[in-house]
């Protein structure tokens, strides 16, 4: 019985409505953890800002005033802007809306709050901030147009908010069918730039197609970087020099698998032999390569691309919000 009334008792202190006492550790950890959450608010703040500068720069100084459309909602604002009296502003507001309340329930409050507030902030850049026009070349406005516009994005996304609500939707029909966000995506594209040929003309479609390709490349480094990581699997009969290597010369984690050897340039053979995983960023394959060709030539080497990554021996970036 006493065992039970013990517990009972360290359940009720903890339950207790008295305040436990601020120790100088408690107090020093709590400062700790606001300054940290303030210089994560205020990062993700710059994020959103410059997503939405650039965007509203790619928007006002290339597609809007040359009549050009991209794909996503932000098409379909573009589109109907084109085709009706109404203005870029309250389209880009009034079509993302439903994308926002549905991210609400899908994603978060958090996420559905900064998504509204960058997309107020777009359509109010682009109402207000008089950006010059560019240029009337049409490879050009499709080109850096779509650039601009896939920076804004990409910056909008890793400040933790969207300001073209396609993925959210494409979010929510993928989990309600077989189908990948990607070809969401792509589907709805292809609705947008076959009505696009027909209210306007071929043309324009096929210069919208080039500008969503300029904006998903630029949403991809913006969010990836020059750091996208790759996974590199070695098999080698000299894997504890190549393990050495790897953490103090690239100074990288590695994990090691125990497998056997089965048949490879030695021949065949049937001999235990530790297997090499680690994952380095791009730039630095070609050193790693270089360094193994130097501890063992025939080492088998399979390299694949690494969309993010979470703790270890690597430099931590931004992870994508809707993976």
């Amino acid at each position: 019985m006493y065992p039970i009334l013990i517990n009972a008792l360290k359940k009720a202190a903890q339950q207790s409505p008295f305040p436990q006492p601020q120790t100088p550790y408690r107090r020093a950890k709590q400062k700790h953890q606001r300054r940290k959450m303030l210089s994560a608010a205020l990062k993700d703040a710059v994020f959103m800002a410059l997503g939405i500068l650039s965007a509203a720069f790619g928007l006002k100084g290339f597609l809007l005033p040359n009549g050009f459309i991209d794909g996503g909602v932000t098409g379909i604002s573009l589109l109907l802007a084109e085709v009706t009296a109404l203005t870029l502003p309250p389209l880009l507001v009034i079509i993302n809306a439903p994308f926002i309340i549905l991210g609400y329930f899908q994603i978060g409050k958090t996420f559905a709050f900064k998504s509204a507030l960058a997309i107020c902030g777009l359509a109010f850049a682009v109402a207000v901030m008089p950006y010059p026009l560019i240029t009337q070349d049409k490879l050009l406005i499709a080109v850096f147009g779509g650039f601009f516009l896939g920076v804004g994005i990409g910056f909008s996304v890793r400040g933790g908010a969207v300001i073209d609500g396609t993925e959210v939707l494409a979010i929510y029909l993928t989990r309600k069918s077989s189908l990948s966000v990607g070809d969401v995506i792509l589907g709805f594209n292809l609705i947008i730039f076959s009505v696009a040929a027909y209210l306007l003309s071929v043309e324009t479609a096929l210069y919208a197609i080039l500008t969503y390709f300029a904006a998903s490349k630029a949403v991809d480094f913006v969010l990836e970087g020059i750091e996208e990581y790759t996974g590199v699997t070695i098999i080698s009969h000299r894997s504890e020099a190549i393990r050495r290597m790897i953490i103090h010369t690239l100074r990288r984690g590695v994990t090691i698998y125990s497998g056997k050897s089965g048949f490879g340039k030695r021949g065949e053979g049937h001999t235990d032999i530790d297997i090499i995983y680690t994952v380095v960023t791009r730039l630095e394959v070609s050193r790693l390569q270089q360094e193994i060709d130097v501890i063992d030539p025939l080492a088998f080497v399979v390299m694949s691309s690494i969309k993010d990554t979470k703790g270890g021996m690597i430099k931590k970036r931004a992870h994508k919000l809707l993976h």
